[in-house]
């Protein structure tokens, strides 16, 4: 028995490359405004990348985040970051790396002390302490796993492709990762280890979104050579349109389950995720496509360019003297 509501039997007609200037223009200048963003604010690291100790503490009565933050000041540690964690009676406290006594075994002592005069009792439940260098160290590699994997996807679409497919390709994956991370740095978001593999899991599924319509060009292509490429990019971005939208819409859905009931330890991994795969599915649709097709079009006037014959030098004639 088939089920009764199936949108995606027919391929759709929908003409993605009339506005292509507007998804290339519209993508370039968000990516511009996140640049921006992240210039005047910044990210707001964890402290797996900036050092420091963390403090879980649960109390016996809740505090604001106010009176807890007054209770690290006087506990010599100002600048400190305070969250609720989970339970409305649970607080993460992030000491911060730059101050010497955040390396002392005293502490987490200190704090749990007037934490535990100011609720009434107080339970250590958690401490977390990264030096500044260690700290330093996992921001560099991090940013290199993102570098070496884009360059890896680089070379793969290149050897499997062309070279312009995968500059394509690159193209809608930065513009997926970038405005990922302005969004997180928008929500202030802690980017710790869970969100870098979350980004780095991100690249890996927007990939495999876009291989799959490119693939698809190249198929058309030989099936109808005499088609402009508009045409044929539209064709398969059409055909795939279905699959693009389901997968998307599966792993959404799951994301979404993980994100309202997987707890706190997989909080900001679905967060990033879900961000991410919207953001993905767009610039599946929308972006590689278009940046196909300008990048075929920039080729073939440089090829152009290059097999016209050189104009002949014009010879400036003096006119004759007069005797």
């Amino acid at each position: 028995m088939r089920f009764p509501i199936r949108p995606f039997d027919k391929v759709p007609h929908f003409n993605f490359m009339r506005l292509r200037s507007f998804w290339l223009w519209s993508s370039a200048i968000m990516v511009l405004l996140t640049f921006v963003l992240l210039g005047v604010q910044g990210l707001n690291y964890g402290i797996d990348f900036v050092g420091g100790k963390m403090v879980e503490a649960q109390l016996a009565r809740p505090l604001s985040v106010a009176e807890v933050r007054t209770v690290t000041e006087e506990a010599g540690f100002p600048g400190s970051i305070i969250q609720q964690y989970g339970a409305a009676d649970t607080y993460l406290v992030r000491l911060p790396g730059n101050n010497p006594a955040t390396q002392s075994g005293d502490a987490e002592v200190s704090i749990m002390q007037g934490l535990s005069q100011a609720a009434g009792g107080a339970e250590l439940r958690r401490v977390e302490f990264v030096g500044p260098q260690v700290g330093e160290e996992l921001r560099m590699k991090g940013l290199m796993a993102m570098l070496v994997s884009i360059l890896a996807i680089l070379i793969y679409v290149w050897a499997r492709f062309e070279f312009r497919y995968g500059l394509g390709a690159i193209l809608a994956l930065s513009h997926d990762v970038i405005l990922t991370i302005g969004i997180a740095a928008i929500l202030k978001t802690e980017v710790t280890l869970t969100v870098l593999a979350a980004i780095l899991t991100l690249i890996g599924y927007s990939l495999n979104e876009t291989i799959v319509i490119f693939d698809r060009v190249r198929d058309n292509r030989r099936k109808y050579p005499n088609r402009p490429l508009s045409e044929v990019i539209n064709l398969s971005v059409n055909q795939t349109l279905g699959r693009t939208i389901m997968t998307g819409g599966s792993v959404f859905l799951v994301l979404w389950c993980l994100f309202l009931w997987g707890g706190e330890a997989v909080h900001e991994f679905a967060r990033i995720l879900i961000i991410g795969v919207a953001l993905g599915t767009y610039s599946s649709i929308f972006v590689s496509s278009s940046a196909l097709l300008a990048l075929e079009e920039w080729y073939k006037k440089m090829a152009a360019a290059e097999a016209a014959p050189p104009k002949p030098e014009k010879t400036e004639q003096k006119p004759p003297k007069k005797r």
